[in-house]
């Protein structure tokens, strides 16, 4: 039988972005006295009370972070295990399949996909998680198993060397989790193919959350000489080049 999660108490009207929809809970709305921060682990998951004692959902806890919690649930029963991270990915890639062709697309956009501290940008069979936050860290064996059930990956890549990992203590790193060492991986995007940098460009490799910025080039750049600076691997460059731009000049600050 497992243990009982602990409860965390919110200030008076702390409740109140909570029930508009908002997923963050700042340090300075908790009750301190009541649920010191102290007691929590970095990542454990808590049944979040408004100042009534009434149980809203349950989160993850950030004891050392100014977002102290992240909302998983609006159901105080409701766990984060695999089971829950298998329905939502579920969710995430029906929603994707509605809005992109192909099989290239941001699959996991953390709070949005109520998966919060979760990235996972999918390159054809190709899948790359970045976390972010210590709750979806203790979570890493159930992240990789609710993939392989939803997607089939032939690959997973854990990319986590980002910035954000430090606010949480979290160590910096870039790991395999299954299928063969790759650098690169392919994807198509707007109808142009490219190969991300995965294991050693920025964040996973590529900019999905511009996507469909890039897919407006076609009515700005026909016939046009084009700038892209700060290009990385050329993703607007090389676009604007497909989309019939008479020049494109790319320069990055990094060799």
């Amino acid at each position: 039988m497992t243990d009982q999660p602990k409860t965390l108490c919110l200030n008076k009207g702390a409740d109140k972005r909570l029930k508009q929809g908002h997923l963050w809970i700042y340090s300075n709305e908790i009750d301190t006295k009541q649920s010191p921060l102290k007691q929590f682990a970095p990542g454990e998951q808590a049944i979040v009370v408004n100042q009534a004692g009434k149980a809203i959902g349950r989160a993850f806890i950030s004891p050392a972070s100014l977002i102290a919690g992240r909302m998983i649930s609006r159901d105080p029963a409701q766990a984060m295990d695999q089971s829950l991270l298998r329905h939502r990915l579920k969710i995430a890639l029906s929603l994707r399949e509605q809005a992109f062709d192909g099989n290239s697309y941001r699959l996991v956009y953390g709070d949005s996909d109520m998966l919060p501290g979760l990235v996972i940008d999918r390159f054809k069979d190709v899948f790359v998680v970045q976390i972010s936050s210590a709750g979806m860290e203790s979570l890493k064996d159930e992240i990789v198993s609710a993939l392989e059930k939803v997607c089939r990956p032939k690959t997973i890549l854990f990319k986590n060397n980002g910035k954000m990992r430090s606010a949480e203590n979290l160590e910096s790193y870039v790991s395999l989790a299954m299928g063969e060492e790759l650098e690169d991986a392919e994807l198509e995007e707007n109808g142009v193919r490219f190969l991300a940098p995965v294991m050693k460009g920025q964040k996973t490799g590529w900019f999905y959350d511009h996507r469909m910025n890039r897919a407006r080039l076609k009515d700005y750049v026909k016939g046009k000489r084009v700038l892209d600076l700060y290009s990385y691997v050329g993703g607007w460059g090389v676009q604007a080049a497909a989309f019939g731009a008479e020049s494109v000049t790319c320069v990055d600050s990094s060799s």
